[in-house]
């Protein structure tokens, strides 16, 4: 009974760790994406992350008689990227993100995390 428990446990506890693993660190997806920079901001309690919003060409209606833009809010993970994009708040830059199933807090709010920028235009 006893080596039941214990082989019991194990399997629950190495079926959580696989979970966990797949839900919040597996690469669900990646990809670039492209628009205006509006803002990137640290913010947060007890881990500082780093947040930001991408407006991107285009139109789209959630209900009837409305209008709004398409909106990419992402967390970044690097400083010096984050740093970066700062600076280049307003203008028009292209991110590559990966997506995760889901958020923990020390990586940021957002599935969505951009690694690193593909370009900046500097003409604005």
């Amino acid at each position: 009974m006893k080596k039941f428990l214990w082989i019991t446990g194990l399997v629950i506890v190495a079926g959580l760790l696989i979970f966990f693993g797949l839900r919040y660190y597996y690469v669900f997806g990646e990809g670039v994406k492209a628009g205006e920079l509006n803002y990137v901001v640290k913010k947060g309690f007890i881990f500082k992350t780093y947040e930001g919003k991408l407006i991107q060409n285009g139109l789209r209606s959630k209900s009837p008689n409305t209008v709004q833009s398409y909106e990419f809010e992402f967390s970044v993970s690097n400083e010096a990227v984050a740093q970066r994009l700062m600076l280049s708040s307003g203008k028009v830059v292209q991110l590559h993100y990966k997506e995760y199933m889901g958020s923990v807090p020390w990586r940021g709010y957002s599935e969505f995390v951009v690694d690193s920028i593909v370009s900046v235009d500097t003409s604005r």
